[in-house]
């Protein structure tokens, strides 16, 4: 039994490939192939949009009579998937792209457009360059110095990156620790400042209470409380009013006794004398 896959053929000793009949073909024949839309497009009869991707079974051709430096161009016919025009388009060598032909136009592409425009400005500028050498020796100068430009921003990369790599973790560490110790000196120094705020604020308070005691004339005494323990309600008054305390020392006032009458005492009930009732309303019952 042979293989189902044979990669090997038997040619006869006696094979004669010249005596092979060969069939004859038109020299512009067309070819059936399975293809994807190269761009997005819309049919110019029903304003239908082909996207990019589509699949079609298109028909290929060799264009005649054009050609960019030997390459061949072709040409692709395919028909719109609702009203099932004939659209063509061809390649396009020198761009490597794809130029729409007949029956749809191609959807705007800024990126498209943006290419065709330097290619453009370079154009121009190879042919300034021809007619004038000063204009050339210029360009090159002025592309001389982005080039240095760039090398030495390439070059202050590459340093920082190494001098990033050195770096070791013993080196962060005591970093780290300056970095600490500074944050501590900083937070003597606001304890220290804060401390001589305290003490100005002090001197402030005992110069207004010492104006306050000129004033009155007399002495004021400030006590704080201390341990939990209330002071004693003498020692925050006055001395004339503590002396005033100490003389006529504070009596409760005598308890007032209820007005008792005779009938009340022996024991008799009065009884409560009803009001008379109204002259109209005797005569209604």
């Amino acid at each position: 039994m042979s293989e189902r896959k044979v990669l090997n053929k038997y040619y006869p000793p006696d094979f004669d490939p010249s005596k092979i009949p060969r069939g004859k073909r038109p020299k512009n024949s067309q070819q059936v192939v399975r293809l994807m839309a190269p761009f997005s497009m819309r049919c110019n009869t029903c304003g239908e949009y082909i996207y990019k991707g589509k699949k079609f079974n298109a028909r290929k051709e060799t264009v005649d009579g054009e050609d960019y430096f030997g390459i061949r161009i072709f040409r692709f016919y395919i028909k719109c998937t609702l009203c099932s025009a004939e659209i063509t388009f061809k390649t396009d060598p020198k761009n490597t792209d794809y130029l729409a032909e007949h029956g749809a136009s191609r959807n705007f592409e800024p990126w498209r457009e943006e290419r065709i425009a330097n290619e453009e400005d370079r154009l121009a500028k190879m042919e300034e360059e021809e007619n004038n050498p000063m204009r050339a020796l210029e360009n090159r100068t002025v592309d001389s110095k982005r080039e240095m430009d760039i090398l030495d921003a390439l070059q202050d990369i590459r340093a920082r990156n190494a001098r990033n790599e050195r770096v070791d973790d013993q080196a962060i560490q005591d970093m780290l620790a300056r970095r600490l110790e500074e944050e501590e000196l900083d937070e003597d120094e606001e304890t220290k400042q804060r401390r001589l705020w305290d003490e100005e604020d002090q001197k402030e308070a005992e110069k207004v209470f010492s104006k306050l005691e000129t004033d009155a004339g007399g002495k004021v005494t400030l006590k704080r409380k201390a341990d939990g323990e209330a002071p004693d309600l003498k020692s925050l008054l006055s001395e004339s009013s503590r002396a005033l305390v100490d003389t006529s020392p504070m009596q409760p006032p005598a308890a007032k006794k209820p007005k008792t009458t005779l009938a009340s005492s022996l024991g008799i009930k009065t009884a409560k004398r009803r009001p008379a009732p109204l002259a109209g309303s005797s005569k209604a019952s």
